[in-house]
C-alpha cells in the first residue's frame, strides 16, 4: 500500500484516515483541511484515500496528508483526494433502493483498516455515501461522517457545504440574467441543479429576484406560469425569470432525463428547461430563452460561508475519532456544531417543506411555484 514518494510516514503517530466520495463541490478540500491540521496537533497522522470508497479496496490507493501539503487547499474548488459515485460501492440506486455491501467487499476495507492500522475513517459524502459509511460501521468498523451536498438535503443538519456556494453561483447567473432580460422583454427560464430537493432553486429564486421557482415538491402548471408572466405584463413588466430545479416534475407527472433508464445508477436528469422553454413558445407571444447552470455549480472556491462550515465539520470529525464517537456524523445546528446518528441522517432526504418560512416569505412577495396558491398571502389571517 504504497504512499507517494513526497510523502513520509510517521510511524509514531496513531492514524485517521479520510476520504470524499460522490459528486465534488466545492468545500471538500477545507473538510480536508481542517482534518489534518486538527488531526495532527492531537497527534495524528492523517491518510487520505484517493477515489472515494474504491481507494479503500484493491488496488488501495492512499496519500499521507500533513499541514504542509495541504496548505493553500482552503480556497480551492474540487477535491485533492478525488471522488466517484460509481463503481463497487454502489449503495443508492434512485431515491428509495439501498443495496447492501457484499461481505468480501467489506472484509477487504477491513483488511485495509488492519494494514494501514487506522484508528477511524472519515467519510465525506451525501445521502448514499454515508448509507455506505453505515453499512461499514455496521460491520464494525470505526467510521465517522461528514455531511456534504449541494442539494442540501441530507436530514439532520441544517446546511451542508458547498450548498451555499451554488446558491451563490445560481444568483450570480439570475443577476446577469435579469439585465439581458429586461433589456429585450424575454422570459427566460434557468435551469438549477436539485434532484428531489428544491433548495437551490428556492433559495437562488428568493435572492435573485425570480418571478417564478418551480420545485420538486410542489406541483406546478404551465396555466399557472403563464398567469404569472402575464401579471407582471399588466404591471408593465415585460421581462420575466423562471428558476426551474431539474428534478421539478411535469405537469402530466415524471421528470425530464438526459438518458434512458440504466440499472444500477441513478439516471442522470437534465432538460426540464428546454422542455419548459419549448412549452412556453407554443402559448406566449414574447421571445423565451433557456440556460442551463450544469456543473457550473459544482465548480470553483468555496463561499466564505462554507469554507467555515466545512473546516468546522472537518475538526468535529476528528473530535468524534478522539472520543471513540463512531457510527455518527457531524452536523450543523446553528449556531453549534453537534453530531447525531448517522442512521438518521440517511435514506430520508430533506425536501423544501409546503410551508416552510421560505416558501411563505416568497408568497408574501408574490414569486409564483406554478400552482393554485400563488394568489393566497399566507401572512394574512385565515
Amino acid at each position: 500500500m504504497p504512499a507517494p514518494s513526497d510523502t513520509t510516514n510517521d510511524s509514531t503517530r496513531p492514524r485517521i484516515g479520510i476520504l470524499t466520495s460522490g459528486g465534488d463541490c466545492p468545500g471538500l478540500n477545507a473538510v480536508i483541511r481542517g482534518v489534518v491540521k486538527s488531526a495532527y496537533r492531537l497527534g495524528f497522522e492523517t491518510l487520505g484515500f484517493v477515489g472515494g470508497f474504491e481507494g479503500l479496496v484493491d488496488p488501495v490507493r492512499y496519500r499521507v496528508l500533513t499541514p504542509q501539503n495541504t496548505s493553500g487547499i482552503l480556497v480551492q474548488g474540487g477535491t485533492i483526494l478525488g471522488s466517484t459515485n460509481r463503481g463497487r460501492f454502489g449503495v443508492t440506486v434512485g431515491k428509495d433502493t439501498k443495496l447492501s455491501l457484499p461481505e468480501p467487499l467489506i472484509e477487504a476495507v477491513r483488511q485495509t483498516f488492519e494494514e494501514t492500522k487506522l484508528q477511524g475513517l472519515i467519510c465525506v459524502g451525501g445521502d448514499g455515501s454515508l448509507s455506505i459509511a453505515l453499512e461499514l460501521h455496521r460491520a464494525g468498523l470505526p467510521v465517522v461522517g461528514v455531511p456534504k451536498t449541494i442539494d442540501n438535503d441530507l436530514s439532520c443538519t441544517a446546511f451542508t457545504f458547498g450548498f451555499d456556494s451554488a446558491v451563490n453561483c445560481a444568483t450570480d447567473a439570475l443577476d446577469r440574467l435579469h439585465t439581458t432580460a429586461s433589456s429585450h422583454d424575454r422570459v427566460m427560464v434557468l435551469e438549477v441543479m436539485g434532484r428531489h430537493a428544491g433548495w437551490i432553486a428556492l433559495h437562488a429564486g428568493i435572492a435573485g429576484g425570480g418571478d417564478v421557482i418551480l420545485i420538486p415538491e410542489i406541483p406546478w402548471t404551465l396555466e399557472g406560469i403563464i398567469a404569472k408572466i402575464d401579471d407582471r405584463r399588466r404591471m408593465g413588466k415585460e421581462f420575466t425569470l423562471i428558476v426551474v430545479a431539474e428534478g421539478a416534475e411535469l405537469p402530466g407527472g415524471g421528470t425530464v432525463n438526459r438518458e434512458a433508464e440504466q440499472t444500477g445508477r441513478q439516471t442522470r436528469l437534465g432538460g426540464i428547461g428546454v422542455e419548459l422553454t419549448e412549452q412556453l413558445a407554443q402559448r406566449i407571444d414574447q421571445d423565451i430563452r433557456c440556460v442551463v447552470l450544469g456543473h457550473l455549480q459544482r465548480g470553483g472556491g468555496p463561499t466564505n460561508f462554507d469554507r467555515v462550515l466545512a473546516t468546522q465539520l472537518g475538526a468535529h470529525a476528528v473530535r468524534l475519532v478522539m472520543q471513540k464517537r463512531f457510527g455518527e456524523m457531524v452536523c450543523y445546528q446553528p449556531p453549534q456544531i453537534d453530531s447525531v446518528p448517522i442512521a438518521q441522517a440517511v435514506g430520508e432526504l430533506r425536501r423544501v417543506p409546503h410551508d416552510s418560512s421560505a416558501v411563505a416569505a416568497a408568497r408574501a412577495m408574490g414569486i409564483s411555484f406554478g400552482d393554485s396558491m400563488d394568489y393566497v398571502n399566507p401572512f394574512l389571517p385565515d
